[in-house]
Order: structure tokens, then sequence, then C-alpha cells
């Protein structure tokens, strides 16, 4: 008998190697700049290649970039219609709130857990698309009349069509909090192909000031154009300080060697968490190909409230810890501050995403997780 299994959602996401090159950056007799400098330039320059886009600008979290974006958006096309899942974390919708656009809830797809497209409907000006666990959730094909906004948060690495998740859209955000792909304890990034657009989130990163823009011929007009302002402090728009630390890119560079040996490892562990499953008691038919797995699903296949209590008894007492609801703790429209803005019923609409609130969790997936742990737990989980 196994009397546990000691499962974490995440472990050891920051190694001794990366305390190394953090040693080895603070080591000179002079203490180094700590502050957003030469550190987070070379990663976003690195970062950007490594993903496949012209530009990108790291930020203090994933929720600075979702804020970032959507006040952005705001800013280019002024304030709309975005598409939203019910099944996101918590700063998607409140970064659409914060930059004045209206929300549009839609179902989600079961396989990609990510928007149902045959379920949107009405004008919009763009889709904020999460890539929930690690999952394309990509259309199979253009069904949106908008701009696309990704948020890859959870889908580090992952792919559609040979070309990595982020590179599809007007802007994508990543995430590099501890529990994720890789972590700079807190950080993220969001990628472009647009210079505009990244100008722009270059000058909402710090306060506003037009100085953060490269390009000269901005700062030239700004400054021509409000004469008696001092060049170095023109504030362009109401705008915030996210930056990060080179503390954090530090980390992010090292991390980002390493990266995609890691997701082959989470794959892998999907692919026998699925493959090991009943699946008539669980959902095991996921849009797999080009995943970059952030954590495994266990959804149950049918509404059944005894089988999920004794699941979750079970996880309880074999130490695998576990969250409901998958990502952001299953349909936000259940939350308070979107039962105080629209009403208490509206989650009811949404059956999919119900289902998973009610009937799904996510446990942990990282590369240090032993094959012969998964296997034990699927097997007890069968024979429920």
């Amino acid at each position: 008998m196994i009397a546990g299994l000691d499962w974490p959602l995440m472990r050891e996401n920051i190694s001794r190697d990366d305390a190394e090159e953090l040693i080895k950056f603070l080591w000179p007799t002079t203490v180094p700049r700590l502050t957003n400098g030469p550190q987070v330039e070379a990663f976003e320059a690195e970062f950007a290649k490594w993903l496949g886009t012209k530009y990108a600008l790291m930020v203090n979290s994933g929720s600075s970039a979702n804020l970032l974006t959507m006040q952005a958006l705001k800013i280019l096309h002024g304030p709309g219609r975005i598409l939203v899942p019910c099944i996101t974390w918590v700063s998607d919708v409140a970064a659409i709130l914060h930059a004045g656009h209206e929300p549009v809830f839609v179902d989600v797809d079961p396989r990609t857990l990510g928007i149902d497209w045959a379920k949107r409907e009405g004008d919009i000006l763009a889709t904020f698309l999460t890539h929930c666990l690690g999952f394309n959730a990509l259309p199979n094909s253009e069904t949106s009349n908008g701009l696309l906004i990704e948020d890859c948060c959870e889908a580090l690495g992952a792919t559609s069509g040979g070309k990595k998740l982020g590179t599809y859209g007007l802007m994508s955000n990543f995430s590099f909090y501890y529990a994720h792909h890789m972590s700079t304890i807190e950080g993220g990034m969001i990628c472009t192909d647009d210079v505009t657009v990244y100008e722009l989130l270059r000058m909402l990163r710090s306060h506003g000031l037009v100085r953060e823009m490269k390009l000269a011929v901005y700062k030239t007009l700004a400054a021509k154009t409000y004469p008696d302002l001092d060049p170095e402090f023109i504030f362009s728009h109401p705008a915030y300080n996210v930056r990060p630390t080179e503390l954090n890119a530090v980390l992010g560079r090292a991390q980002l060697r390493r990266v995609d040996e890691q997701n082959a490892i989470r794959t892998n562990n999907l692919t026998v968490f699925l493959g090991a499953l009943d699946r008539d008691k669980y959902r095991t038919d996921y849009r797999i190909e080009g995943s970059s797995n952030y954590a495994l699903p266990l959804v149950l296949e049918t509404a059944d409230q005894a089988l999920f209590q004794r699941v979750t008894t079970l996880l309880k007492e074999l130490g695998v810890e576990y969250r409901k609801g998958t990502a952001g703790g299953g349909n936000q429209l259940r939350q308070p501050y979107a039962k105080e803005r629209w009403g208490e019923d509206l989650h009811k609409e949404f059956p999919e995403a119900e289902h998973i609130h009610q009937f799904g969790l996510y446990i942990g997936n990282y590369p240090s997780l032993e094959t012969w742990k998964i296997e034990a737990l699927t097997e007890k989980l069968n024979r429920l």
C-alpha cells in the first residue's frame, strides 16, 4: 500500500543552478544595477527569439501583462466588447474591466478548456483567448471578426501548426509565477510583432513616460508637441509602474535554456496520465497535439457528486495537492465581483463551464514527477 505520494502542485521550479546564476550576478565587489536594465533587455531579446515574435516586453507579473495589454488595446482602438471564456484567471476579466471594455462571456470547449468558438455571438473588438492548462484553444478556422489577444500564461511553449502559441494574435501574455512552466519568482511578458504596440507598451510599463520609447521619432515628436515640458518627463498616458528587476531577468535567462526539455517531460506525463485513466469515469479526449501541459486535468465524464467526493478524499489521503475548477477556480461568473455586476444567475447559462466548475480539478505536473506516481494514482482513481 502507498501511504502517501507527496505530490504538490509544483516542485523545484527554481533550481540550485538558477540560484548560482543569481550569485554570480551579485558577486562583483560593486553591486550591479538591480532594477530594470541590461539583464531585462537581454531576456526580452532571447524570449522574443525563442517564441518567434519581433518584440517582447518584460513586466512584473502575468497579471500586469494582462492589464497593459487591455489598456493598449483601448488607447489604439477605443473601448469595446471583448470576448472572454468563463474559465480563465481573474486578471483577464479584471484587465478588461479596468480598461473600460465590456466583457462578453462564452462557454468553453471540453477538448481544449478554452473558448467554444461555435458559441460566440455578436460583433466584438477583440477576443481575449486563454490557452487553459497548456492546451491549444485557437479555432480550427477563422471565426473571429475582431482582434486576437492570446493569454499564454499556462501554455508556455505550446504550438499550433508548427508555430508557438503567442505568435498568432496582436499581443500575447505570459506569466513566470512560481507554479508555471518557468519562474522568475514573479514576472510576465507581453509579445507582439507590431512596433506601434510595442512602443506604447514600453510607455505604459513605466508611468507613461515618452522617454521609455526606443524609436527617436516618437520622442522627437513629443518634444516638439510639448515644448514647455522637459523631454525627460513627458507623461503621455495615465499609466503604471510594473517594471521587473534584473534579478527576475537573470532567473528567466537561466530557465529559458532548459524550458523545451522540461516541457517535453510534462507532455509525456500528460500522455501517461490520460492514457491510464478510465475514460468511462474521467474525460481523456483533449486536444493534446502541440500542448505544453501546465497541470494534469481531472474532470469527471458525467455529473456525479458522490464520485467527485471520493476523488477529492482519495487525493487528500494520498497527499496529492489539487485545485478545484481547473484554471482560476472554475466559472468566473460565480465569483462575488461577477455576481455584483451581472447578477446571481448568469453562470447557469454556460453548462460546460459549470460542469468543470462542479466536477473538475487539476493536479501538479512538473519535470521531476515520477511516472510510477502517475500510474499508482490513476490505478486508485479507476477503482473508485
